[in-house]
């Protein structure tokens, strides 16, 4: 099963694996003036989506954001490791320490705006996923509809993002692993990160290996940005506010072109 008892967590924190979330402790001195409209709210701010909604007396469940990819510098800068890159900047955008290792996964905890977060890079390679992911989940009881998973698709359109509720592995073997470790559960969020298909008759396996070129970094930095504001407005106002915020910003950018 999925969940933790209270003399695990009481021997984790014991052993060093405490986990104290900074935001539940400052939220109320922090936010003393009622939030602004989300129409009206800056998305480039760290801490736009602070919600009334959050109760300081009844502090939720941290989410669990997860990067895919593959460790090491041979791998640094693929298409296979947008996973990876895309937490990174999530972690560097919300000043969050992601160098503790955790269950095989360069590890991390913190907070965007009010709610607190997990970051994990699985470091068991891509095949293999599930094995840290699967841990980190059982062991700190975290829901899976509060496991965000972020990966690289072949069958999305270059730089493009898709975030969906629950879904299958769409051939993906990162995700397969997850899925196994979850007992077969698709009931979680991922978001898919669009690196389109390999030219001509590659090898698909060659094609995510490789690099980007000049052009492609700058495009693909570009999608982290508004990944970076896609995961702010997930952890703070729901998937719902989320997804349509992914959409509606590609769906504008398909009419402009």
């Amino acid at each position: 099963m999925l969940g933790i008892s209270a003399a695990l967590l009481s021997s984790a924190n014991a052993g060093g694996l405490r986990f104290s979330f900074p935001c539940f402790a400052t939220r109320g001195a922090r936010r003393t003036m009622m939030p602004p409209s989300s129409s009206s709210l800056n998305l480039s701010s760290p801490h736009a989506f602070a919600s009334s909604a959050n109760d300081p007396t009844n502090p939720k469940k941290p989410w669990l954001l997860v990067g895919l990819g593959n460790p090491g510098k041979m791998y640094q800068g693929t298409r296979h490791n947008v996973g990876f890159e895309m937490l990174d900047a999530i972690a560097e955008a919300e000043g969050i320490s992601v160098s503790k290792l955790r269950f095989r996964a360069m590890f991390g905890e913190g907070c965007i705006g009010n709610a607190p977060v997990m970051l994990a890079k699985p470091q068991t390679f891509m095949n293999a996923s599930g094995e840290s992911v699967g841990s980190l989940v059982s062991y700190f009881n975290i829901p899976l509809n509060q496991v965000l998973l972020m990966y690289d698709d072949l069958d999305l359109p270059f730089a493009k993002l898709r975030l969906l509720p629950k879904g299958g592995h769409g051939g993906h073997n990162g995700m397969r692993s997850v899925i196994n470790h979850f007992k077969g559960s698709r009931d979680f969020p991922r978001l898919r990160i669009g690196i389109g298909r390999p030219p001509g008759k590659m090898d698909p396996a060659n094609f995510v290996l490789r690099p980007f070129n000049k052009q492609e970094r700058e495009e693909i930095d570009f999608t982290f940005q508004r990944g970076i504001e896609a995961i702010r407005i997930l952890v703070l106002e729901g998937i719902n506010k989320s997804a349509t915020f992914v959409n509606s910003v590609q769906s504008s950018e398909l009419l402009n072109n």
